[in-house]
Formats: structure tokens, sequence, C-alpha cells
């Protein structure tokens, strides 16, 4: 075995006033509220806009929204708002993304909004570009154990 090299308190002092580099912008908008964005909404795909019940929107999933908006996304992002890695996504919603023209892009986010119901999109900075609604949470399936 090898003897291992002590640092000079020189090296101690300087190791200590060292602070990882981390990009600005990630920091600035993860404690923005989110703004929202309908350009990349998918309306004709199988978890399209152009069926939803216009009441069921406006009673249920447009004051979720309102209520997201009021927190940071640092409130927002946790156990059941989170980032998923597009590889973890159903097939049928990765090959959704293709045909989109999509599947550049690494991860997704999803919103709770209610059991199984869940909002999907794409976050830029603290922009939620919304993509699709999931009201019975096929796109990113959950194994029953």
């Amino acid at each position: 075995m090898g003897k291992k090299k002590s640092l000079s308190s020189k090296q101690k002092e300087s190791a200590v006033r060292k602070k990882p580099r981390i990009d600005s912008t990630l920091l600035s908008t993860i404690t923005e509220n989110p703004a929202w964005q309908v350009g990349c909404m998918d309306i004709d795909g199988p978890w399209g806009w152009k069926t939803i019940d216009q009441e069921f929107f406006f009673e249920q999933i447009l004051p979720k929204v309102q209520n997201f908006e009021k927190m940071k996304w640092t409130e927002i992002l946790g156990r059941n708002n989170h980032e998923v890695k597009i590889w973890q996504i159903g097939k049928k919603a990765q090959k959704r993304l293709s045909e989109l023209k999509l599947d550049d892009n690494e991860v997704l986010v999803s919103l709770r909004l209610t059991g199984p119901q869940r909002l999907w999109g794409i976050k830029y900075k603290s922009i939620f570009q919304i993509l699709w609604w999931d009201p019975e949470h096929q796109v990113y399936p959950i194994k029953q154990k």
C-alpha cells in the first residue's frame, strides 16, 4: 500500500476557499416562478389537448396551473413533480416525441395534478412548455408491485 501525501497548509487553505462552478442561469431560474408556453402543445396525439372537455379544463386543470404560478420552481419540483429522462418514458411517448421532432430533449417534466393525472412539458429556464395532458399516467407508466 502506498503512503498518502498530506496537503500543505497553503493547499488546505486553497481547498477551503474553492467553490464549484455553478451555471448562474440554472440558479436564477430555479428560484423563479414558472411561465407557460403553448407553442409545442400536442393537439392530436394520444395525450393531445383536442379531446379535453372544456369544463374539465377550466374547473380542474387551469386552477392547478394558476396555483403553480404562485410557486417557485424550487417549491414545485420534488417528489410528485419531477424531471423524467426521455429514455425512461414509455415507447409510445418516445415515438410521439420523435413524430413531433422534440426528441432532441434529454428530459421532460411531469407535474402532478391529481392522482394519476399529469401535465407534461419541457422546462427551458423558468418556462414550462406545455406538451401533453396525461390523465391516466400512461406517458411514464409505473410498474405495479
